[in-house]
């Protein structure tokens, strides 16, 4: 995926946390790639009670290969721009897994 070394990736004591733009109420799931220093994940899930934020999970830990119980919101929960920790994973994993990827 082309700009990955422009994420913000801070490692953290259970593993590394990585900025992500959440879009709502899209056509498909998916990873769209990145946005300035964050990752863009659109999800059909609409933003109420949760349901975009467990959606964006889900496809942040399949795309890094990770159980979804993994990634959890570290801050942003109202916010379109979030921070998720992936337990787990070094920032540095993280940017190789997402480099790995064909958007």
């Amino acid at each position: 995926m082309v700009g990955v070394e422009k994420l913000e990736i801070r490692q953290h004591a259970e593993g590394a946390a990585i900025a992500v733009k959440v879009v709502s109420s899209s056509s498909r799931g998916r990873i769209v790639g990145v946005l300035g220093d964050c990752l863009k994940i659109a999800v059909s899930a609409p933003a109420e009670r949760g349901r975009a934020n467990a959606a964006a999970a889900g496809i942040l830990a399949e795309a890094l290969g990770v159980r979804r119980r993994s990634v959890a919101i570290a801050s942003g929960q109202t916010n379109p721009r979030k921070q998720f920790l992936i337990r787990g994973m070094s920032a540095d994993a993280i940017r190789q897994a997402l480099a790995l990827m064909q958007t």
